[in-house]
C-alpha cells in the first residue's frame, strides 16, 4: 500500500461484502418463492423480497465502486487522498440510509408519507430522505475524489473513472423527478436505470479493468490508455441513444424501435472491446503476478459482461422479438448474466487484488477465491440457460399461444427448481470468496519473529 489514506478502501469493501451476501441470500429467497409462492408470504411477501435483492445489488456494487476509486485514485494521483475523514462519514450516510431504506421496506413504515415512506417505482423506491442522503453522500465523494485527481497526476484511468462516476451521480438526480404521467415517468426513469448501467457504469468498469491489467500484467500504460479510450468511445455512442430499447412499449414515438433497435444492437461492441483488451493484455504481458485469483476474475469479468449484457442482451433488443419477450424470464436471463459479468466479477476483481495489499499480506486463499469464481460463475451460468429456455417457452406459451399466465408458470415450475440449486451453488461460492479475503491462510507471518509459521 503506497498511501495511508487508500486504507479507507477496506472499510469500503467489507461493507460492499456484507451487502453481497445479503443480496444473494435474498436472491436465493425470492428463487425459492417461485417454487413455493406461499412461502412466508404474510411476513415477507415477494414485492419485499425482491426489493430488498435488487436494492441490496445496486448498493453493493456502489459500495464496491466508490472502494475502488479510493483505492485506485491515489495511486494514480500519486498522493494522498484529499480528505480521507469525509470518506469515512460518507461511508456512514450511505450504511445509516442503506438501514434505513431497509428497515421502511420490511415493516412498510409511514405508508404513502412524502418524506418518510416509500415510492412506488421500482429499483427507485428510496424514501425521500433516503435519496437525500444518497445525494449528500455522492456530493462528498465526488468533492473528495475529483480534488484528489486535479492535485495530483493526470491519467486516463482517473479520466474516464472521474467521468463515469459524475455521470452516475448527475443521473441519480432525475430520481427525483416523479411525473404522474406513467409515459413520461418511464421515459426519465430509465435515464437513471438505463444509463447507469449501460453507460456511466461501463466507464467505471472499463477504468477498474485497466487499473487492473495495468498492475497485474506489466503492460505499458500507453497501451492500456488507447485501448480504454477505445471502449469509452463505444459505450457511450451505443449506450446514450440505446436507451430507446425501453422506449418500444412506453407510448413514446414509433421511431425510437429503430433507434433502439440499431443502437442497443452496438452496445455488443464495447464488451466485446472490454473482452479482447483483458485477454490482449495478459498475451502482451511480461510480468508474472502472484496474485492469480485477482487474474481469473479480471478476465472472467471481461468474458461474462461479453456475453450476459453483450449476446444476451442483443438475443431479445430488436424490437420485432422484444413485442414478444418482454418481460418474460427471458429478461431476467440477460439481466442476472449481465450484472454478474459486468459489475459483480469486476468488484470481485478489485477486492482480490486489493484486499491482499490492504491488510498487508501475501494474497493467500487463493485456491478457495478461485474455486468461489467457478461456482459462482457455473451456478450463474446454468442459472441463465435454465431462465433462458423457461422464457422462451413463457414466450411461446404465453404471447404466442395466449394461454393464461398462470397456466404458463405451472409449466415452466421444473425450470424454477433448476434456478434455484443454481442459485444456491452462486450463494455457497460468494460466501466462500468472502471467507477466502478475510480469514488467513494457513502460512501466517510469526509475530515477532518475522519468520513463516
Amino acid at each position: 500500500m503506497k498511501y495511508q489514506s487508500q486504507r479507507v478502501a477496506y472499510w469500503y469493501f467489507l461493507a460492499a461484502m456484507a451487502v453481497f451476501s445479503v443480496q444473494v441470500l435474498g436472491g436465493l429467497w425470492a428463487g425459492w418463492i417461485y417454487i413455493d409462492p406461499n412461502f412466508y408470504a404474510e411476513a415477507a411477501p415477494f414485492n419485499i423480497v425482491r426489493m430488498l435483492h435488487t436494492n441490496s445489488l445496486i448498493v453493493w456494487l456502489l459500495l464496491g465502486f466508490f472502494g475502488a476509486a479510493y483505492f485506485l485514485v491515489p495511486e494514480e494521483a500519486e498522493r494522498e487522498l484529499q480528505s480521507p475523514m469525509l470518506a469515512y462519514v460518507q461511508l456512514l450516510i450511505l450504511l445509516l440510509g442503506t438501514a434505513g431504506a431497509v428497515i421502511t421496506y420490511l415493516f412498510d413504515l409511514f405508508p404513502g408519507h412524502w418524506l418518510l415512506g416509500k415510492e412506488g417505482r421500482e429499483f427507485l423506491e428510496q424514501p425521500l430522505w433516503v435519496k437525500l442522503g444518497i445525494v449528500a453522500a455522492a456530493l462528498i465523494f465526488l468533492y473528495n475524489i475529483t480534488l484528489t485527481s486535479l492535485k495530483g497526476r493526470k491519467t486516463a484511468i482517473t479520466n474516464v473513472l472521474l467521468l463515469g462516476l459524475w455521470g452516475l451521480v448527475l443521473l441519480f438526480l432525475f430520481a427525483f423527478y416523479n411525473p404522474g404521467n406513467l409515459s413520461l415517468d418511464k421515459m426519465f426513469w430509465w435515464y437513471v436505470v438505463h444509463l447507469w448501467v449501460e453507460a456511466t457504469w461501463e466507464l467505471v468498469m472499463a477504468s477498474i479493468l485497466a487499473f487492473l491489467m495495468l498492475k497485474l500484467t506489466g503492460v505499458d500504460r500507453e497501451i492500456v490508455e488507447k485501448w480504454l479510450y477505445v471502449i469509452v468511445a463505444t459505450a457511450l455512442f451505443s449506450g446514450i441513444l440505446g436507451t430507446g430499447h425501453h422506449y418500444y412499449w412506453i407510448g413514446t414515438p414509433g421511431y425510437w424501435q429503430w433507434i433502439g433497435s440499431i443502437f442497443s444492437s452496438l452496445e455488443v461492441v464495447p464488451f466485446f472491446a472490454m473482452m479482447s483488451f483483458a485477454f490482449v493484455m495478459v498475451w502482451k504481458g511480461r510480468r508474472d503476478h502472484p496474485n492469480k485469483a485477482a487474474l481469473l476474475w479480471s478476465l472472467g469479468a471481461a468474458t461474462i459482461a461479453f456475453f450476459g449484457a453483450g449476446v444476451w442482451g442483443f438475443l431479445h433488443t430488436l424490437h420485432g422479438v422484444n413485442y414478444y419477450t418482454h418481460g418474460t424470464q427471458i429478461t431476467a436471463a440477460h439481466g442476472h448474466l449481465a450484472f454478474y459479468g459486468a459489475y459483480v466479477a469486476v468488484n470481485l476483481a478489485i477486492f482480490s487484488y486489493a484486499m491482499p495489499i490492504l491488510r498487508g499480506r501475501d494474497p493467500y486463499n487463493q485456491v478457495l477465491n478461485m474455486g468461489s469464481f467457478w461456482l459462482m460463475t457455473g451456478g450463474m451460468a446454468f442459472m441463465t440457460f435454465v431462465l433462458t429456455f423457461a422464457g422462451t417457452v413463457q414466450t411461446h406459451l404465453q404471447r404466442v399461444m395466449g394461454e393464461a399466465f398462470m397456466d404458463t408458470q405451472d409449466a415452466v415450475n421444473l425450470f424454477y427448481v433448476m434456478r434455484w440449486g443454481a442459485g444456491l451453488a452462486v450463494v455457497i461460492g460468494a460466501l466462500v470468496f468472502i471467507y477466502a479475503q478475510l480469514v488467513p491462510g494457513r502460512e501466517v507471518i510469526a509475530r515477532g519473529t518475522g519468520q513463516e509459521a
